[in-house]
């Protein structure tokens, strides 16, 4: 009987103990899957952070490019008037790209108007007129006048030509090309459309004057074979095309004889006089006179141009108008200025006189008082300290993309330098 009560007991016993450890068991099973669970989503928690990390680096690019496209979409023109339908007129500008064009672009489109520019970026450079891109009322289109143009307008300012010696130079039937078939197109262009066209127009078209002061009436004394002839022959066949055009045809044209301009937005190293001492002086260059510097000069800022330009435009003069500032000055008195102005210690180099180097230039511009109102009012030193400071700036930016213009002579016969 005791034996069996004892393995009754021990039975008993086994029994719970077998529970026991078949519950600790469970409890130490339990436990190792619950702590490889753990590891594992330990694991694929730094998994996820690092592929968060990784993403991250390639999409903080991205975000950027967002950030510098909303601030594109939302950039900031100049100020704009509003002009109702009937003032606001569609305008196209070849060359407006161009020092002159670009500085004629700013002004029609703040006073309102929808300005298509044309340029072909021989001269013209983009970023004279990017600050518009993007605006409604601008457009910009990269073409070639030689090559006809189909476009619905209301005035054509035609300034498409190359207009310092060296760029004229480069290519003298490409200048002759522009200067007529360019000028042919954008008659028939304003024939089709009932269009107003202003042609830019020289002071280049007296050539060598024989006469001082020079007035509209005065037909010229021009070297029709010399190395000028692509530019000065252009321009006077162009002025004849606006009139048989006017006189056949019934076109409304304008033709205005611009003399010397300069301003910001000139190529420093185009070879003209004032783009040359500037750079020179900046640079500590010796300012370089060709002749005795004798030679005069008249010089009118950019803006003043631009505002000319506009009135005759807009006015019933259809005969040629000169537009140049009548203050004249000699080539030596200009280089000793820009040098004082600049505060430079460059010295003045003389060199052997240029063909065909016109001796006297200086505007008769009463037409353009008594018939547009016109005349300069931009000081010569303004101007010219305005210049020097957009000249300065652009060294400045060129030197930091390791690039140093130096001034670029005319390229001429016997290599011989000229002044514009």
């Amino acid at each position: 009987m005791v034996s069996k009560a004892l393995l009754r007991l021990v039975s008993a016993i086994n029994r719970r103990r077998m529970k026991l450890l078949l519950g600790i068991a469970l409890v130490a099973y339990v436990a190792s899957v619950w702590g490889n669970f753990v590891n594992m989503r330990s694991i694929q928690e730094n998994g996820e952070l690092k592929i968060e990390s990784k993403i991250e680096e390639i999409v903080e690019p991205l975000r950027e490019k967002i950030r510098d496209l909303e601030k594109s979409f939302t950039q900031k023109y100049p100020p704009v008037k509003f002009l109702s339908e009937k003032d606001r007129k569609r305008i196209l500008i070849t060359g407006g790209a161009g020092f002159v064009g670009s500085h004629l672009t700013d002004k029609l489109m703040m006073d309102g108007h929808e300005v298509t520019v044309v340029d072909n970026f021989f001269t013209g450079r983009k970023r004279n007129v990017e600050h518009w891109i993007g605006h409604e009322n601008f457009e910009l289109i990269n073409h070639d006048v030689v090559e006809p143009l189909y476009i619905e307008v209301d005035q054509i300012y035609h300034l498409a030509s190359p207009a310092s010696p060296p760029n004229y130079m480069y290519n003298p039937i490409k200048t002759l090309k522009t200067n007529t078939i360019g000028t042919l197109n954008m008659l028939g262009l304003a024939k089709r459309v009932g269009a107003r066209l202003l042609l830019a127009s020289t002071s280049e078209v007296y050539g060598d004057p024989e006469v001082h002061p020079q007035s509209e009436d005065y037909w010229g004394h021009v070297n029709p074979i010399g190395p000028r002839a692509c530019y000065d022959e252009g321009k006077r066949v162009a002025e004849t095309m606006c009139y048989a055009y006017m006189k056949q045809e019934g076109v409304e044209v304008r033709v205005a004889r611009i003399f010397n301009t300069f301003g910001p937005r000139m190529h420093m190293n185009d070879g003209r006089v004032v783009s040359n001492f500037i750079l020179q002086a900046l640079q500590g260059e010796p300012l370089t006179v060709y002749g005795s510097g004798s030679q005069t000069r008249a010089f009118q800022y950019v803006s003043d141009l631009v505002n000319g330009l506009v009135a005759l435009m807009n006015s019933n003069v259809s005969s040629p108008v000169n537009l140049g500032n009548p203050e004249e000055h000699t080539i030596l008195e200009f280089a000793q200025l820009i040098k004082n102005l600049v505060g430079s210690g460059s010295e003045i180099q003389f060199l052997s006189e240029a063909q065909d180097d016109p001796q006297k230039r200086k505007p008769d511009i009463r037409k353009a008082k008594l018939m547009l109102g016109w005349e300069p009012v931009v000081p010569l030193e303004e101007g010219l300290n305005k210049a020097i400071h957009y000249f300065r700036k652009e060294l400045e930016y060129q030197a930091n993309n390791q690039y140093i213009p130096k001034p670029k002579p005319a390229r001429i016969k016997k290599g011989r330098t000229r002044h514009n």
